[in-house]
């Protein structure tokens, strides 16, 4: 079992945040695998399908961004053995940047720091660059709207984002 996790908050008011590309990029594979991630169970909205003979579960955790641990570990603890990706907004990378580790580090990322502090560093991520607005506190910014003229830049970085997830389970 392969589970792919997609960071973010539930609610109609974050969905255009730049906290939720991780939601985002669950949303891309979830229609580019015809898999419906509408069930609620273990805290998050999940789907299950198949790709390249493996079973996955697309992952929408429901307990908001800074409690994400919450959701996985339960994941966990029910498929033992199973491979995590997580897919996460990064303001530490350029906007529209993407990065790839095996493991590693929460850095200053809340909801990473509720997975690390759950299940620990041993899960793959697969990081979106938001980059930084010095004239906005941390918080504000990773909360606002992205805006019109950087839409284009960040569709296409879910997309890089999704199709590299996909490379990884070849």
């Amino acid at each position: 079992m392969v589970i792919i996790v997609g960071l973010g908050n539930i609610g109609v008011q974050y969905k255009n945040t730049f906290h939720n590309l991780g939601f985002r990029v669950v949303d891309y594979l979830a229609e580019k695998l015809s898999i419906d991630v509408t069930k609620e169970k273990y805290k998050a909205l999940i789907g299950k399908g198949r790709v390249n003979g493996q079973e996955v579960m697309l992952v929408k955790p429901t307990t908001y961004m800074n409690n994400s641990g919450q959701c996985v570990v339960l994941i966990k603890k029910k498929f033992k053995d199973a491979r995590i990706i997580v897919a996460v907004d990064d303001i530490d990378l350029p906007k529209g940047a993407i990065r790839y580790r095996e493991r590693g580090k929460s850095g200053t990322h809340n909801g990473m720091r509720s997975l690390v502090e759950y299940i620990g560093e041993d899960f793959e991520r697969v990081r979106i660059g938001i980059g930084r607005d010095e004239t906005k506190n941390l918080a504000d910014y990773v909360l606002s709207n992205i805006r019109f003229e950087d839409e284009e830049l960040f569709n296409e970085a879910i997309k890089k984002a999704g199709e590299l997830i996909l490379e990884k389970l070849k």
